[in-house]
């Protein structure tokens, strides 16, 4: 079992956002990608790149995104972060590391990874990038597996639900 700081599997980096090819994953793993386009202007594509690096996707998303190691809110890779969804009392912390990040001239984004009491066990990244045409988009990948251990493995059946509405979500964020 995890000791609640270290990530809560082993496969960091699977989602690899610094590739345009999704390579193999790691077996035992939900693996999702989708893209969507966001427009095609040089104003979409600068607003898109700031807003990924806040965590924008999932905020716009209907969660709050804080610091759990004292840094800010840009991504930084090894940047710890308490993702928060659901109102009051009944609000889950989802505990997160960023485990890649990538900030070239046609791509930025960044990749998380679940830490020990997350509700799901995985990564997920959120990308944004321009293709040849100039079209600027919005790349979502996901792995998902139910968590190692915990009250929240026995839920993963109804958490692979909302998971779909959430992703959703996620597609329209930065449109």
């Amino acid at each position: 079992m995890g000791d609640g700081t270290s990530l809560s599997y082993p496969a960091r980096g699977a989602t690899s956002p610094d590739t345009p090819f999704w390579p193999a994953s790691p077996p035992g793993y939900r693996r999702y990608e989708k893209t969507v386009t966001l427009g095609h202007s040089d104003g979409t594509w600068a607003a898109a790149r700031d807003a990924v690096v806040r965590w924008e996707v999932k905020r716009r998303s209907g969660f709050s995104v804080a610091p759990a190691d004292g840094g800010g809110l840009r991504v930084r890779s090894g940047g710890r972060y308490t993702i928060t969804a659901g109102p009051g009392r009944f609000s889950v912390r989802e505990p997160v590391e960023v485990v890649a990040v990538v900030e070239t001239a046609n791509r930025c984004g960044f990749a998380y990874g679940t830490r020990w009491g997350h509700p799901v066990s995985g990564e997920e990244a959120f990308v944004v990038h321009r293709d040849d045409d100039g079209r600027v988009l919005l790349t979502l990948r996901s792995l998902t597996r139910a968590a190692p251990a915990g009250p929240w493995r026995y839920l993963f059946p109804v958490l692979l639900l909302v998971q779909l509405g959430v992703r959703a979500r996620y597609l329209r964020a930065l449109r």
